[in-house]
């Protein structure tokens, strides 16, 4: 067997090539150390890639420039109410770091955020809380800068892209919904579809990209042009301490073979997490929950926790509450791929909608975050795994349902697979979903009653500014809330699912990885989905995944390359 570069040696090893990981590398190119980016697929990006790439940086100097004033002592108290744990040292270091991150970041590389103003935090009646700003998204980027380097690059989920390959905007969805009904949605919309159909005659999909795409692109664009060398399909099976003691040496397979690469200044694990481990992934969640992750599909390499595990890292404690959680619908895609269709912000706060369990009744608000909407779930986890989600023909025309898009002329290949449901009355939808016909259509006739007032006595759905900013605003008087009433009936399941999980690997306030004594262990970091996070399992705000993952990537990338 080829074992080619045995002498092979880096300043530094990154083990992962999402955001966080292109983040580490980044930081560490960026003072002057030569690094090595390993990714185990074939393109680079990790679940960032597909995400909606939303960055909460609390405290951040942009939001002053869009009249969002925050503060740290703000933030804190937030997080005080929001998120469980003793241990706030890390937490510290993530409101006292962001700011400066943030400068220090789109200072060396070619990441540029901007504030969504009207984004709030996901309890936003505590103390404490912001309406927007707090969280950032990545300006579009022209993917045509990154020249070859593009076909790298993977491609966000097929479900959330037009004809083929366009990418579109948060800003754009509502004139897309009003092009037949408004002149300026219309010239609008005229213009996205001409600049698309530009860009397809260079490129395999559009080149204008927005949310994790553009994210994973403009940290892509800065590795490359800071000299990071970047190798895909690319398995790290066992890392191994040097003759000093520090964890320096990785062994990695490829098309050539298995050899050994030398680290002089550290390892960085930013692999995506264990999501992907059925064994570990167990440890952290509920049995009720299922194995469904929204994750990307990973190889056969091992995750970082299993990596930093074999030098006597210490991993999460057991716990219920170590993942972030996504309801989720299922199906099977032409090409004979599992999709996965994650309900964060499309579907569940739209107004015309209800969920309802087993025994055909509502159990949650169906306008809380994604992330509450399954802790509810699995608090009803006997009769609310799966759930429906349930509307009407106007519903579904106008906003979707899951993978079914806005407007769609043709669904007959979602009913025909049994992902869509459809009936005449919603007596035979609960026939058809498995549900009581009498309790379902009590349901919505209560749920009616009050809906045509924009009122929820039983949930009251719409009641704070977070589920008013995910409803329809053209919608009055209340944006979450209208009545199901318009035959024919759909219905679609979902479950439990993970968006990357809360437990991992632990971590000091510097990234480094400790061992079960409390000591850092010399020369591993983590960072990204792969640390342990500060959030302890809550979920507080958008972003708060990716906010923590630029932060701990750049500072593991600047201390590993002070080392």
């Amino acid at each position: 067997m080829d074992r080619r570069d045995e002498s092979e040696t880096w300043d530094l090893v990154v083990v992962g090539a999402g955001a966080a990981g292109l983040t580490a590398a980044c930081a560490a190119a960026s003072a002057g150390c030569s690094v090595l980016l390993l990714e185990q697929a074939d393109v680079v990006g990790g679940t960032s890639a597909i995400s909606g790439g939303m960055v909460w940086l609390p405290a951040n100097h942009k939001m002053a420039d869009v009249q969002r004033p925050d503060s740290i002592e703000a933030a804190r108290e937030y997080l005080a109410q929001t998120v469980p744990g003793q241990d706030r040292e890390r937490l510290e270091t993530f409101l006292s770091n962001a700011d400066a991150v943030l400068r220090d970041i789109e200072a060396r590389t070619s990441l540029r955020l901007q504030p969504v103003v009207n984004y709030p935090d996901y309890y936003p009646d505590l103390p404490g809380a912001t309406a927007g700003g707090r969280v950032l998204e990545p300006v579009p980027f022209d993917a045509r800068a990154l020249g070859g380097a593009f076909a790298l690059l993977r491609d966000p989920l097929p479900e959330f892209m037009l004809f083929g390959g366009m990418m579109i905007s948060r800003q754009d969805i509502p004139h897309l919904r009003k092009a037949t009904k408004s002149l300026r949605s219309a010239a609008r919309t005229a213009r996205l579809l001409f600049a698309y159909a530009m860009q397809r005659l260079r490129a395999r999909r559009g080149t204008t990209l927005y949310l994790g795409n553009a994210l994973v692109a403009r940290l892509l664009k800065s590795a490359l042009d800071l000299g990071v060398r970047i190798r895909t399909g690319v398995e790290v099976s066992e890392l191994a301490k040097d003759e000093r003691g520090r964890v320096a040496i990785l062994t990695v397979s490829d098309a050539s073979g298995r050899h050994k690469i030398a680290a002089r200044r550290g390892i960085v694990l930013a692999s995506g997490g264990l999501s992907r481990d059925p064994d570990l992934r167990s440890r952290y969640t509920p049995d009720s929950a299922g194995d469904l992750t929204a994750t990307v599909v990973a190889g056969d390499a091992r995750c970082g926790a299993r990596l930093a595990s074999s030098v006597s890292a210490a991993l999460s404690a057991p716990t219920e509450q170590g993942a972030f959680w996504v309801p989720a619908s299922t199906f099977t895609r032409r090409d004979g791929s599992r999709g996965i269709f994650p309900h964060t912000v499309t579907d569940r706060a739209k107004p015309g909608l209800v969920a309802v369990d087993a025994n055909g009744k509502r159990f949650v608000n169906e306008a809380v975050s994604y992330h509450e909407f399954v802790r509810a779930q699995l608090r009803n986890a006997n009769s609310a795994v799966p759930a429906w989600l349930v509307c009407d023909r106007h519903f579904l025309w106008k906003y979707g349902l899951g993978k079914v898009r806005p407007f769609s002329l043709s669904i007959e290949g979602d009913l025909a697979s049994g992902y869509l449901k459809r009936a005449r009355d919603l007596a035979q939808l609960a026939v058809d979903i498995g549900v009581p016909a009498q309790a379902l259509s009590s349901t919505i006739e209560e749920f009616n009653r009050s809906a045509g007032k924009g009122e929820d006595p039983a949930f009251g759905r719409g009641g704070d500014i977070y589920q008013r900013s995910l409803g329809d605003a053209d919608r009055k008087p209340n944006p979450c809330v209208a009545p199901i009433e318009a035959a024919p009936f759909y219905a679609v399941a979902v479950r439990p699912a993970d968006l990357g999980m809360s437990a991992g690997i632990v971590t000091d306030a510097r990234a480094r990885v400790m061992d079960a004594g409390g000591s850092p262990i010399p020369g591993l970091y983590a960072c990204g989905n792969d640390m342990a996070s500060i959030m302890a399992g809550a979920y507080p705000g958008p972003g708060i995944t990716l906010g923590p993952a630029l932060v701990f990537g750049w500072l593991a990338g600047r201390h590993a390359a002070a080392a």
